[in-house]
């Protein structure tokens, strides 16, 4: 059996959906605020902590975090889950989820996340650990293994640093029309690429944020999550890992978003034309460009020309982080639950100024490591079951 036969398509659906504490919020521990945001998130669906049975949480600071997390809420759920593939993790747990779920093991699923690394002083608790093969050359890491992809991408197909200042100034854009976003200020093309370098070709412009913030999201079958009052149906999802290293990258300019993203189409049985927008996992610039030409929303080397076009800006043909992205919006370390929140808001109609009209079909995708793992989600309205 295939994947896309053995996907439950929209069999499972998201009832609920919250963020806590995006920019800076001094006082909580990561535990805390993740825990704020499941609380927030079952209040949204209708739901109290009692009714969760299966728990996914990847912390920042505590690699056990399923089991504290459960000891905070004080429950004892059938399946914990913390496993971890860097920021695509959440995205992973709501595949996982949706298979427990359709599968009769539990009923109700809290996926949640917190981080305080802004006022933890930016001390973020990194799964990526030092190089044998790497670290020894004086890479800065994790943003050299992206700017080796991005000056790859230059070199091979004439992407210039215009493009990726480009990827910045629309999510700005975005940003600029969402009140959690944690930098609304104006900039330019010219202010972007006046900034400091960081590691060539990339500068501070094209590197995300470093916030606190929170985010959740409940999910539970269809046929119980239609007494809810906004279900948005998972349609499909995919993930895969390629390698861990950059240095072990298969092809620098090619991620395995080209796997989860035809994988996951396919489950949901639509293709790229059907898309109404797309929340991408945007650490640094390059991503952006990367998974558009991977996820099929351009040919491959034509990411750098797509969005300089504006085709990724408001009142562009294919709306793009429409939060302001872990560029512009917030970044805790871990950006990938905060996708699929934001696909849920559009869906709903729940985004305010930034709200896309007659949005039916949004793609998640979260990026893990250095472009090491991929995962994707296709939601839907309940009009596209």
């Amino acid at each position: 059996m295939s994947w896309s036969d053995a996907f439950p398509r929209g069999r499972t659906a998201v009832v609920g959906a919250s963020t806590f504490g995006l920019g800076l919020c001094p006082g909580y521990s990561a535990l805390e605020m993740a825990a704020e945001a499941g609380y927030r998130a079952l209040d949204d669906a209708g739901l109290t902590i009692a009714a969760v049975d299966g728990l996914f949480v990847a912390l920042p600071d505590d690699h056990l975090g399923g089991l504290a997390m459960a000891e905070y809420f004080g429950i004892t759920p059938a399946i914990v889950d913390n496993n971890r593939t860097g920021g695509s993790s959440f995205l992973c747990h709501s595949i996982h989820a949706a298979l427990a779920l359709d599968a009769g093991l539990i009923d109700v699923a809290l996926i949640t996340y917190g981080s305080n690394q802004r006022s933890n002083a930016g001390k973020l608790v990194s799964a990526l650990r030092a190089s044998p093969y790497e670290t020894p050359h004086g890479a800065r890491m994790p943003v050299g293994g992206y700017a080796l992809a991005a000056a790859r991408h230059m070199h091979d197909f004439g992407t210039t640093r215009e493009d990726f200042a480009n990827v910045a100034l629309s999510a700005r854009k975005w940003a600029q029309k969402n009140p959690e976003a944690f930098a609304r200020d104006d900039t330019t093309i010219k202010a972007l690429l006046a900034a400091r370098m960081v590691s060539t070709p990339l500068s501070v412009s094209d590197c995300c944020l470093v916030t606190d913030g929170a985010a959740a999201v409940v999910m539970t079958r269809m046929d119980r999550a239609r007494s809810t009052r906004a279900p948005i149906p998972l349609l499909g999802g995919a993930a895969t890992v390629t390698h861990k290293e950059i240095a072990a990258m298969p092809d620098l300019t090619t991620t395995g978003a080209a796997i989860s993203g035809p994988r996951a189409m396919a489950a949901a049985r639509i293709g790229p034309g059907d898309v109404d927008m797309v929340q991408l996992y945007d650490a640094f610039t390059i991503n952006t460009i990367l998974f558009l030409e991977d996820l099929g929303f351009c040919p491959k080397g034509e990411g750098g020309r797509f969005v300089s076009s504006g085709a990724i800006a408001p009142g562009g043909t294919l709306p793009v982080n429409t939060n302001g992205g872990g560029l512009s919006c917030n970044h805790p370390g871990m950006y990938g639950l905060f996708t699929m929140v934001e696909a849920v808001r559009q869906l709903r109609g729940e985004a305010g100024e930034r709200q896309v009209p007659g949005t039916e079909i949004a793609v998640s995708h979260g990026n893990g490591g250095v472009l090491s793992s991929q995962a994707t989600l296709i939601f839907g309205t309940e009009a596209t079951l």
